[in-house]
């Protein structure tokens, strides 16, 4: 059986993408990596600036 409605799904997606992207979460991945503070913080200010902002309006 085939789910119609296709727009949850679709917000779904966008959530779950959303977060994913997000530069905190980013930060927080970076973090369990073993980066430190400084650097993690100075990768997701770089990544906020030049490349998030242009995925969400």
């Amino acid at each position: 059986m085939v789910n119609k409605n296709k727009t949850g799904e679709v917000i779904i997606m966008r959530l779950a993408i959303e977060h994913y992207i997000n530069p905190l979460h980013i930060y927080c991945r970076l973090r369990d990596f073993g980066i430190s503070k400084a650097l993690g913080l100075a990768i997701c200010r770089t990544y906020e600036r030049y490349v998030f902002r242009y995925f969400l309006p």
